[in-house]
């Protein structure tokens, strides 16, 4: 062990700081062919995709092998997000990540249960020593699953630098020689945007698609733009290699001006930092109302999203008289296959026909100034940086409830609502929450602190907000009652838990007075324990399961069986 750890920490120091990817240090995680759902850089909701979705033949607990030699730096289990997760630190400055098991393997399964047990808790983090567990290449550490927020078995891979934390393209690290790419990149829609409120594109002051046309040589010709004023372009596109069979994520758009680059991104590496900046680079608004997401060639407001390069106009072009210009577009994948867009733009100055959309607002909301709202009894703290672009914004109370904005408009950090109540008493402030409320009426919990009588929340939409109680404890229900009944021949033990209120918070069982792990799916509602964890006695068994909600509402559920072990 000792020899291990001299290894890894003199290999770490020397080469740690290389910037050159090394191509074969690295095996594949899985001995299935590679195929997959998801690519690095793809866009997701909120954030840009950290790695590689592996398909797993559509089934769990295929064999999840270290790509390298290294130790198990971090585990984290979670029912929410990545799920069962294992992270290895290499002696070459990386770590990867594997994400959505089933379980664990061997000694990495067994380090993990004590710790279940120790912390009494089925969500933990632990953060271990390179002496504590460490592994070989090829080795198996876990299997493959469907844990957390994964909607389909599959494998989550990541490559990460160890000391940044920065996500980097496991293409670089030569894993494109596992896949055959042959296509091009699809690029399904191009949209052009006024960029001012005066400018002016096709007689039309809002955003226009246009037409393309297939030439000759493979590439595409748009319908000619005619414009004055300062405008930008957007695209849709994805891509696809020879055996996914599914839509991926394009790695490289670079627009040109007349012939000098403008504007564009490549996606080889990015920090966890920025990922919230997808929602400046796409329309967001368009998202929200078609689920479409098309990437915005220019920046209004310049934000700092690192894997974007851009000249001085950031990607805006000014279309002023006697300049007639070409713009292009070229759309790549890590492979070398090409798409690309031309253009045409002159000056025109016929009146538009569409206006701007009017927002009828006494508000106005500066980017980069801290703004306060108030109105009745309710207030609002947006910090400087909250929003992405100037805007014209929506505030008003109407009996108990605040509207501002609403969720087409994208939100970078949090701001902070209050709203003051005389009407409760201390008691009851114990139970209220400030809730956002969803276009079907629904409420959401937001983490609420009274002073005196002022309620406050940290929140990330914009939308509909106003104070809610629950005073209703969380349900608790056995999937198949158990109660005065022998279950020798049972594995599990199962119930579903939920809340429609506030949310849940936490859940514990006890087996004969002793803590249990259950372990819970939040996409089923249900909490399951194993009996190979050993704590199930010879004969009668008393089990209780208490759930407590966001606010403190509890309910208990008891029974009792038995069982034999023999």
């Amino acid at each position: 062990m000792m020899r291990f750890l001299t290894f890894f920490l003199v290999l770490s120091t020397s080469i740690f700081a290389q910037n050159n990817y090394p191509k074969d240090y690295f095996r594949l995680p899985l001995d299935v062919p590679v195929q997959l759902s998801g690519n690095f850089g793809e866009l997701r909701p909120n954030h840009f995709h950290t790695g590689f979705d592996f398909k797993t033949l559509q089934r769990e607990g295929l064999e999840v092998h270290a790509v390298a030699d290294g130790y198990v730096s971090r585990i984290k289990m979670s029912p929410y997000g990545n799920g069962k997760a294992i992270y290895i630190t290499h002696p070459n400055g990386y770590t990867s990540v594997y994400c959505h098991l089933q379980n664990a393997d061997a000694e990495i399964l067994d380090y993990i249960h004590k710790a279940y047990y120790k912390e009494k808790a089925f969500e933990i983090e632990l953060f271990l020593k390179p002496h504590e567990l460490p592994v070989r290449k090829g080795q198996v550490i876990a299997f493959s699953g469907n844990t957390g927020s994964s909607q389909g078995p599959h494998l989550h891979f990541e490559f990460r630098d160890s000391q940044t934390e920065k996500i980097i393209n496991p293409l670089l690290f030569g894993f494109d020689k596992e896949i055959r790419d042959t296509k091009k990149p699809v690029i399904s829609a191009l949209y052009v945007y006024p960029v001012e409120d005066q400018a002016v594109v096709n007689q039309s002051k809002r955003p226009l698609l246009l037409s393309l046309s297939l030439q000759k040589d493979g590439t595409y010709l748009a319908t000619s733009v005619k414009a004055n004023g300062k405008i930008g372009f957007g695209i849709t596109a994805e891509d696809y290699d020879n055996v996914s069979y599914n839509k991926n994520g394009v790695y490289k758009v670079q627009t040109y001006l007349n012939g000098k680059e403008s504007f564009g991104y490549q996606l080889d590496t990015y920090s966890f930092d920025e990922m919230r900046y997808i929602n400046a680079l796409i329309d967001y608004p368009k998202y929200k109302q078609t689920y479409q997401r098309v990437q915005k060639l220019f920046m209004k407001t310049p934000y700092p999203l690192s894997i974007i390069k851009t000249d001085a106009t950031n990607g805006v072009i000014d279309v002023k008289p006697n300049l007639a210009s070409v713009y292009r577009i070229e759309v790549s994948d890590f492979f070398g296959n090409l798409n690309v867009i031309t253009v045409p733009i002159t000056y025109d100055l016929t009146n538009p026909i569409v206006e701007k959309e009017v927002v009828y607002s006494d508000y106005f909301v500066k980017v980069a100034k801290d703004n306060i709202f108030t109105k009745d009894n309710m207030s609002v703290f947006l910090p400087a940086g909250t929003f992405y672009d100037d805007f014209d914004m929506n505030f008003n109370v109407k009996g108990n409830t605040l509207y501002m904005g609403d969720d087409a408009i994208p939100v970078q950090s949090n701001f902070t609502i209050s709203i003051t109540d005389d009407s409760y008493t201390d008691e009851q402030k114990e139970k209220v929450f400030i809730a956002d409320i969803d276009s079907r009426g629904r409420v959401g919990y937001n983490y609420t602190w009274v002073k005196g009588n002022v309620f406050s929340a940290k929140v990330r939409t914009l939308g509909k907000f106003k104070l809610a109680t629950d005073t209703t404890p969380p349900s608790i229900a056995i999937t198949s009652s158990v109660e005065g009944k022998w279950i020798s021949k049972q594995k599990t033990i199962q119930l579903s838990i939920s809340d429609s209120g506030s949310g849940l918070k936490s859940y514990n069982g006890y087996l004969n007075g002793n803590w249990i792990l259950f372990e819970y799916d939040y996409k089923t509602r249900k909490i399951t324990h194993d009996f190979s964890d050993g704590i199930v006695a010879e004969g009668a068994n008393d089990l209780k399961v208490i759930v407590i909600d966001n606010v403190g509402n509890s309910s208990t559920f008891e029974t009792h069986f038995f069982r034999s072990q023999q």
